[in-house]
């Protein structure tokens, strides 16, 4: 019998585990987390193992409390596609309180932590919150503009780490803002390309013209080669202390062309699996790129 209540006990915890990373969007907050840590080692003169837990953690909270509020929202909306209305809110798993209630001891958390690492970090922070959930979502369904606002909060992780480390904004984290805000273009439209359909079902307006149409795949195309040209504008040496050695700076060049290549296959065929092809691509670059800035720092 103890047994028995046991395991009913740790299938309990694990459903609640489950839906927690699932309200937090656990995958995509690690990677942004992964952003602002590569952030960090760009601009820290020295690394601080308290700094990276407080960046890590408050970083988790702020991306999950986005997410959450995010959920609450479009609770709705999420019930009428497929590949969201499986969701703890729709399903029914989680209540709008619970799912608020978690959005919020998150939003809190985030914000101390950030703010011991210091004020400015805790700021932009606070700004990717608000921007996520109080402009971009709440636009999602209005205009295709949605994801050019959604690029803001979506570019600053990656800022937000050398924020964090040096409590100092200036071109070095704005050069690495501008990495991520253009490279967001791409792989939202290969996203929203994918899911078309479902998305329309929500009424959802993702894709630039609306259609998966020459248009959406030209626009893409354009956005990639804007990305590719600011990813290696540090090689030239005028992005003050973010610099790119030549070996690297090509190795990020070969990264976006292969990139640019999917986009201009996506432009030929107008598939959902070049479409597909291309996100993939996208997630694969801005891990890859944010790797070798850190690297080549360290061996240069």
């Amino acid at each position: 019998m103890k047994s028995a209540v046991g395991s009913v006990k740790n299938t309990s915890l694990s459903l609640l585990f489950s839906d927690f990373k699932e309200i937090t969007k656990a995958k995509l907050a690690v990677s942004v987390v992964f952003s602002s840590i590569a952030g960090y080692f760009l601009g820290a003169y020295q690394i601080s193992v308290v700094s990276l837990l407080l960046l890590t953690f408050g970083g988790y909270c702020m991306v999950g409390a986005s997410n959450a509020f995010n959920q609450v929202i479009e609770k709705d909306l999420d019930a009428l596609m497929n590949r969201t209305k499986n969701r703890p809110i729709p399903s029914g798993r989680m209540s709008v309180r619970t799912a608020l209630t978690v959005a919020i001891v998150l939003t809190v958390l985030g914000v101390v932590s950030l703010f011991a690492l210091s004020p400015k970090t805790a700021m932009f922070g606070a700004i990717s919150i608000f921007l996520y959930t109080s402009v971009y979502t709440p636009l999602k369904t209005k205009t295709p503009l949605s994801v050019f606002v959604g690029a803001f909060p979506g570019a600053i992780p990656f800022m937000l780490g050398w924020v964090a480390a040096t409590d100092d904004f200036g071109i070095e984290p704005g050069t690495l803002f501008m990495i991520q805000f253009f490279w967001q273009f791409p792989h939202f439209w290969a996203l929203g390309w994918m899911l078309d359909e479902d998305y329309k079902r929500a009424g959802f307006k993702m894709l630039p013209t609306g259609k998966k149409d020459k248009g959406t795949a030209m626009q893409i195309i354009l956005y990639t080669i804007w990305m590719i040209v600011i990813s290696v504008i540090p090689v030239f040496g005028i992005t003050g202390r973010l610099i790119l050695s030549i070996p690297a700076a090509i190795i990020v060049l070969l990264a976006g062309l292969v990139m640019l290549f999917f986009a201009l296959k996506l432009y030929e065929k107008r598939e959902n699996v070049t479409a597909r092809r291309l996100m993939l691509a996208s997630v694969t670059y801005i891990s890859l790129i944010q790797v070798i800035y850190v690297v080549d720092k360290f061996i240069s």
